[in-house]
């Protein structure tokens, strides 16, 4: 089982920021209520000339995240703007000190424990056991760029590890934001339907 305590020794890979690989090409929202509504994932998505531009081009929460959706969609989609249940914002600054070991060869990860005295331990809020499912990473595309929040349950330390790193500074990145599921408190088939409002539709370029 591999392990590797992310932001401390593995700094060095924020080096990969400036050409933050392509996600694989996965499944395209397919939210049952979202998808037909105001809410529809594709009006979040930049392409072209929009890119790194708008209200969606950089993630910093989720409560300034959907600040720019009117009252009425928080009625018709209240599923949307809070986390499910046993699922977890952190904003931290680097480095993290968690150790992250993986739960399959190539596939999630989770807190294997973390550093004493480190960011995560003095901000006291994640715990063992916890399930890394999103955290926000940066992409590149000519002079512009976003920070978005991405699914990561089914990621690999590589992929997990290139996106803790390129949240840099000089990409006016103070923290990583990462989104973890405790064990005993969640529903996953929940989070992952709330994780699906996050995806990358396939012809963006966070996906080519």
């Amino acid at each position: 089982m591999f392990a590797l305590f992310v932001g401390i020794a593995a700094v060095a890979t924020s080096g990969v920021a400036n050409a933050f690989v392509s996600l694989p090409q996965g499944r395209e929202f397919s939210s049952s209520t979202a998808a037909s509504g105001p809410l529809h994932a594709a009006g979040i998505w930049n392409s072209g000339n929009s890119f790194g531009k708008g209200d969606f081009k950089f993630y910093n929460g989720l409560d300034e995240w959907m600040a720019p959706f009117p009252d009425e969609d928080l009625e018709a989609f209240p599923e949307l703007f809070v986390h499910p249940k046993g699922v977890y914002e952190l904003k931290l600054p680097k480095p993290c000190g968690i150790l992250f070991e993986e739960i399959e060869v190539g596939k999630g990860v989770y807190v294997a424990g973390v550093v004493e005295g480190g960011n995560a331990d003095r901000q006291g809020m994640i715990k063992e056991g916890d399930v890394l499912v999103g955290v926000t990473a940066i992409r590149v595309s000519g002079a512009k760029f976003e920070r978005r929040l991405l699914p990561a349950r089914n990621w690999g330390f590589d992929l997990v590890v290139n996106a803790i790193g390129s949240n840099e500074m000089k990409w006016g990145c103070e923290n990583v934001i990462l989104l973890v599921e405790r064990p005993g408190e969640c529903d996953s088939a929940a989070t992952d339907k709330f994780m699906e409002y996050y995806e990358p539709p396939k012809d963006c370029p966070w996906k080519n």
